[in-house]
Parts: C-alpha cells; sequence; structure tokens
C-alpha cells in the first residue's frame, strides 16, 4: 500500500486530489500540504523515519505553479537525497513536462485531474517501487467517505452524516461535529446514499431520515430539524419526505 504526499497551494485542488487518492485501493494512507516548503519539511520527517519508518511516504503529488518554492523547486531539491520519494507532477500547465521527466517524475497529470488517470499514475508509481503484485484489489469502503481534515486524509462514517449541502460542484457533509467539503455533486450522493436513507428535501440539501427530529409546518411553509439546523422543504419534496418519515421505524 503506497504512503502519498499531495502538495498544491490552491485548497479545492488539494481537497480534490485527497479525496481521489484515498478513493483509490492502492493507497494506503495520504497527507496534505498547501505549499513546497511544508512538503519539504514532511518529506524531511520521512527521510529521517527511513523506508519503513512510521513517517515514510513512497510517492509525492506535487503540483508546479506555487508561490515560492515552486513543484519543479522540490523536485530538484529531492534529487539530492540517497533515497527520496517518487514524484508525480499534477498541474494546469503542459510547458513543463520536459523538465519534469528530466527530473525523473514517474508521471505528469494535468488538470483538472480525472479519475482514471490518475489512478494510471499511482499504478506507475506502484509498478516502479515494486510493489504492483501486492497491491489489494477492492471497492472502496462504502460505510466511509474520506474527506481532508487539516491536511490529513479522515474517513467519515456515513451514519454520522446528518445532511449534506450542495455548494456548485462540491458537496458539504455536515455531522454533530462539523463538515466537510468534498468535489462531488450533491446528486451523485444522492444516487450512492438512496438505499442509506438519504433523501433530497430541497435543491440544495439531502437529509438522513434518521437525523431527522422534527418536521414543522409553519403558515404553509415546511422544515426539518435535522444535526441541530432547521432546513426548508420544497413543496415538490413534502409529501414524499412526509410518507418516509411516517414509515420510518
Amino acid at each position: 500500500m503506497l504512503r502519498a504526499l499531495a502538495v498544491d497551494d490552491e485548497r479545492p485542488s488539494l481537497e480534490e486530489l485527497l479525496y481521489l487518492l484515498g478513493a483509490d485501493p492502492r493507497i494506503g494512507s495520504v497527507e496534505g500540504a498547501g505549499d513546497a516548503t511544508e512538503a519539504l519539511r514532511r518529506i524531511n520527517r520521512a527521510l529521517e523515519s527511513g523506508p519503513h519508518g512510521p513517517e515514510a511516504i513512497d510517492v509525492v503529488f506535487l503540483d508546479i505553479n506555487m508561490p515560492g518554492l515552486d513543484g519543479l523547486d522540490l523536485a530538484r531539491l529531492l534529487t539530492g537525497f540517497a533515497k527520496p520519494p517518487l514524484v508525480v507532477f499534477v498541474t494546469a500547465h503542459e510547458d513543463f513536462a520536459v523538465q519534469a521527466f528530466d527530473l525523473k517524475a514517474v508521471d505528469y497529470v494535468l488538470k483538472p485531474v480525472r479519475k482514471e488517470r490518475l489512478a494510471e499514475a499511482v499504478r506507475r508509481a506502484a509498478e516502479r517501487l515494486g510493489s504492483a503484485p501486492r497491491i489489494p484489489v477492492h471497492e472502496p469502503d462504502p460505510d466511509h467517505i474520506p474527506v481532508e481534515l487539516g491536511g490529513v486524509t479522515r474517513f467519515v462514517a456515513v451514519d454520522d452524516i446528518t445532511h449534506v449541502e450542495a455548494q456548485g460542484d462540491y458537496a458539504r457533509l455536515h455531522t454533530d461535529k462539523g463538515s466537510h467539503l468534498v468535489r462531488i455533486p450533491l446528486s451523485t450522493l444522492e444516487d450512492r446514499w438512496r438505499s442509506r436513507g438519504f433523501v433530497r428535501i430541497h435543491r440544495r440539501h439531502l437529509v438522513a431520515l434518521r437525523h431527522v427530529g422534527e418536521l414543522r409546518l409553519d403558515a404553509g411553509t415546511v422544515s426539518v430539524l435535522v444535526g441541530g439546523e432547521e432546513l426548508q422543504v420544497s413543496r415538490r419534496h413534502t409529501r414524499e419526505l412526509r410518507d418516509l418519515l411516517m414509515r420510518r421505524p
């Protein structure tokens, strides 16, 4: 299982990369860094820990265009180490591919990142490390969803999610302990979690029936109390929601 570090100064891009890597069964652990300087400190700890130590990193997924020390600068520094981690560049710029491969990069992935293309980069890294034959192939855990929190990927239990809020191409997952932003459309989560008791109540909200505490009717407006928040229910979803709540065990 590969131990990965993702580096990008743009928060949404970093969160997306961490999500995609966390969902790949060949990635055992993944952390994030918001700039090359932070990444270099983390890599130094990994090298001090040794290839089998608890801080070890096998592969760095590295953006190029970053303020201060950029991705190419960091990759050049890594060539000076005896046993540096592998590097996969993940960038919106095509112009640096020659320089990247001169620095012995495993792969050069262009943004916007496609899941299939990133999976190919992971495969190449695993093959380079000689770990491909030992990679377990299985479906991502359906009971948890990977989210980025403080530069580290956590796995949030689906049953702990009270409701989901649409934010453009992203969705914000709400739990009793906080919220997490993931780059998954609300419609995708609606299809994925329908069988787990999630239902659409509004174009912006998906709720878990198990966490609905109250259904309120006030002057023709319907709302639900879920996770300590009162959420409006659109007229088109009111009847379905009421029927589902009445049948709820």
